[in-house]
């Protein structure tokens, strides 16, 4: 979450910084029905996932509720990332209500600025569970303040919304990878064929 010093040579659009590795971790923990299991399920798998991530500080003490805090705020990144990618479900109210958990989530968990010789970071002060919340805010906002944020995209293939770095030269990309870009298409096909197969009573 250090943002680059002066006269530091940009980084690169194509390469995951460490910030877009931490949303994109957090927001990659849904089930999707196709063999991924929902990561933020209790207290249990919550603290599990946490036990994984060094950069949340430690071993942490999580409850159920801790768990559905973490799945609200990550659903509404979620949101946030479809309408990167232009999907129906990042758009219109449900855009909205997840604009408007993400302002109430913002004074919840407060920011410092963390100043050194090499640039100043933004970092959560506080500590257990509230200091994962900050922690990825503080991602967030160091992403969103860059060129990176408009890359950082949830996958257009429902129910897949997989989180994803769009690493396209014109930064076009709508799905994960070419498997879900597939099935897309797949389904539009077959629709088109039942369209253009009706009789003209079902049209």
């Amino acid at each position: 979450m250090t943002t680059a010093a002066a006269g530091s040579p940009a980084p690169n659009p194509r390469t995951l910084t460490p910030t877009a590795e931490t949303v994109l971790a957090f927001v990659n923990t849904r089930a999707d029905g196709s063999g991924r299991r929902e990561l933020f399920a209790d207290g249990d798998s919550f603290a599990a996932w946490l036990s994984e991530r060094q950069e949340y500080g430690g071993e942490t003490v999580v409850t159920d509720a801790d768990a559905a805090v973490a799945r609200e705020l990550r659903d509404a990144l979620v949101t946030v990332l479809l309408a990167h990618s232009g999907d129906e479900d990042g758009q219109g109210e449900q855009l909205l209500h997840a604009e408007r958990h993400l302002r109430r989530a913002g004074p919840l968990y407060p920011l410092a600025t963390v100043v050194t010789a090499d640039g100043a970071e933004l970092a959560s002060p506080q500590t257990g569970v509230p200091r994962v919340f900050g922690t990825v805010l503080a991602a967030v906002t160091t992403l969103a303040q860059s060129s990176d944020w408009g890359r950082i995209k949830a996958c257009r293939n429902p129910p897949c919304h997989f989180g994803f770095l769009d690493r396209t030269r014109n930064g076009g990309g709508l799905y994960c990878s070419t498997g879900c870009g597939s099935q897309v298409s797949m389904r539009k096909h077959r629709r088109r064929q039942r369209n253009g197969g009706a009789a003209p009573s079902e049209a």
